[in-house]
């Protein structure tokens, strides 16, 4: 059960906003004539940055507080009666013992499918909720290129990330984060009181389905 506590604690800090592959290209009839206008963004990042990604995953955690702590007081009962067994294994008969062990392996399994569906409705609840905001900040950084000339945006945030090189002039994910936030008019969340512990969403997953194609 120590295993399934260690797993309970990804759903306080909270399941990552999964990864889109974004290789992106302004449309022809809008591209500058001459040599083309390369920019790169942490495509995922950006989408979890934003005020509105911010809030959205705050209001998640939220949600699933209560299971969290539901689940780690199941835990720490699981734990104290193992140990009690433990402590009191040889004064007990064959009988007792066998009917203590079968209630921590009943309450084990349990907490365990408890976990496996909160991790799942989390996991899925948070997939909808970022396909939703992915595709809006999509448009802001189409927008975005396409006011500023780029001809191609890459995406460095991705685990076969065509790019070796590009320089800090070139990364244009805070502007699409700043884009999106003026657009939105989600206001910044509040700041962290000091001692506190911040979490936000992880920065890398495993690939989700696309964001929409190139319009």
């Amino acid at each position: 059960m120590k295993r399934s506590l260690v797993l309970i604690a990804t759903l306080a800090s909270g399941i990552a906003l999964s990864a889109a592959a974004q290789t992106l290209t302004a449309p022809a009839a809008s591209a500058p004539a001459g040599p083309a206008k390369i920019a790169v963004i942490a495509f995922q990042v950006a989408v979890a940055q934003t005020n509105e990604g911010q809030r959205n995953f705050a209001d998640l955690q939220k949600k699933y507080a209560p299971k969290e702590a539901q689940l780690k007081t199941a835990g720490e009962e699981i734990d104290n009666l193992t140990k009690q067994l433990q402590a009191q294994a040889e004064k007990l008969s064959d009988t007792e013992r066998a009917s203590r062990a079968k209630v921590i392996d009943d309450k084990t399994k349990q907490a365990k499918r408890e976990l496996e569906d909160a991790q799942n409705d989390m996991n899925s609840e948070m997939q909808e909720m970022y396909n939703a905001l992915a595709s809006k900040v999509y448009d802001a950084l189409a927008t975005y290129a396409q006011q500023q000339g780029y001809t191609l945006v890459l995406d460095v945030a991705q685990q076969q990330n065509p790019v070796l090189y590009a320089s800090d002039s070139t990364n244009i994910t805070k502007a699409v984060i700043d884009a999106y936030n003026l657009k939105s008019g989600v206001p910044a969340p509040p700041p962290v009181p000091a001692g506190a512990v911040k979490t936000t969403p992880a920065a890398t997953r495993p690939a989700a389905p696309r964001a929409p194609a190139t319009h």
